[in-house]
């Protein structure tokens, strides 16, 4: 790494008022130091070059800001350098007014950064109170979100992983699910955004962690909100069903196309599954999951799901559905109080299952390599 006098140079050449072609040389060399885990580490214990890129995303040249957005990038995939970004380089008040501006053509990185800064709910404190303190509510990052071409230089698609991370706090899913504001209505229809995965991932997370408030289950699944269609679709196939079952589902899920085809991505459709298991920890959400012919969609599911980890968490809903109700008292689940000896026992099976799966998702992997064997993996360019 620099020493101290090579540090102290180069730090000199990252101000506003140097020659371009030196800035230039100066955040590219910066750029690079953020390419790997130890160039992170030795930024972290140098507030003054973290607060000078911060300065340099308004620089005049864009080449020098899109390093330098580049970089902030990188140091904010790391969690260590979450603290000296957000307090000593004080990035959250820069990055929240470019935000806002509909012509910023970096805005897709800012929202990077952000959502890479509230992954964590101790950053992510900082960054909902920044929202407060700049006088930006959490209904502006909604509105932007949920307005087609608000930048027409950016696709803001990160904003959705976003307001993922901010639900983690009370206050924030408290927003979400003011039943006046209707917020998560808007949300809704962008778990089927076929554009971005990002952005459909990020809203099925939000409403994920928004249904860990059991209090709001019923009217989630009632006719104000109607969420269960929005969860049920993608995970929904082309199957058909009995006149009975389809005659049970919600109207958007009765006679599915032939061509009907299901979520892409697993990551997401595990997501979804544990949102519908969430909403199974009531009485009522129990009745009304069964009343609206849940568990056909999620039998026919379960055939086509290949990914062992969505198979696993498909399991356990479908166990839910079918079985029979708990005794007076435990009805609902998210209220049960499990002796500390069962919890730990359920734990262990837990970590079991999980090492059953990645043992045998290894085997597939090794059956595969082995009806391929001339196959080479991809190498990356470097």
């Amino acid at each position: 790494m620099l020493s101290d006098s090579e540090a102290t140079e180069l730090l000199s050449f990252l101000r506003r008022d140097m020659r371009a072609d030196v800035k230039g040389q100066a955040t590219e060399y910066i750029l690079g130091l953020t390419g790997n885990r130890e160039g992170c580490r030795y930024l972290r214990t140098k507030p003054d070059f973290l607060k000078a890129l911060v300065t340099l995303t308004a620089d005049p040249s864009i080449a020098i800001v899109k390093d330098c957005y580049h970089a902030l990038v990188n140091l904010s995939a790391d969690e260590t350098l979450h603290k000296p970004l957000v307090k000593e380089a004080a990035i959250l008040p820069t990055m929240f007014h470019n935000l806002l501006d509909p012509e910023y053509m970096f805005a897709d990185r800012v929202s990077t950064i952000l959502t890479n800064l509230s992954r964590h709910e101790a950053t992510c404190r900082e960054v909902f109170q920044a929202l407060q303190e700049q006088e930006i509510s959490l209904a502006k990052i909604v509105e932007i979100f949920c307005t087609e071409g608000f930048n027409k230089k950016a696709s803001l698609h990160y904003l959705g992983p976003l307001l993922s991370n901010l639900t983690q706090l009370p206050e924030a899913r408290q927003f979400i699910l003011d039943k006046e504001r209707c917020v998560i209505q808007r949300l809704l229809p962008y778990t089927q955004y076929e554009a971005s995965v990002t952005r459909r991932g990020g809203v099925v997370g939000t409403l994920r962690n928004c249904c860990f408030d059991y209090a709001h289950h019923e009217w989630l699944l009632s006719d104000a909100v109607d969420i269960l269609p929005f969860l049920l679709l993608p995970l929904a196939g082309p199957e058909e069903l009995s006149e009975e079952e389809n005659e049970g589902l919600p109207v958007d899920l009765q006679y599915l196309p032939e061509d009907k085809t299901r979520e892409e991505d697993p990551d997401i459709r595990k997501m979804l599954i544990e949102t519908l298991l969430l909403l199974t920890a009531t009485k009522k959400g129990r009745q009304l999951m069964k009343e609206k012919s849940v568990y056909p969609i999620m039998r026919e599911f379960h055939k086509w799901e290949k990914d062992l980890q969505v198979i696993s968490a498909c399991e356990k809903l479908v166990q839910v559905l079918i079985g029979d109700e708990p005794e007076p008292g435990m009805e609902n689940l998210m209220e049960v109080n499990i002796p500390e000896g069962v919890e730990q026992k359920f734990k262990d099976l837990d970590a079991k299952e999980q090492e059953e799966i990645e043992k045998e998702k290894q085997e597939l992997l090794k059956e595969e390599a082995e009806k391929h064997p001339n196959t080479a993996p991809e190498v990356l360019e470097r």
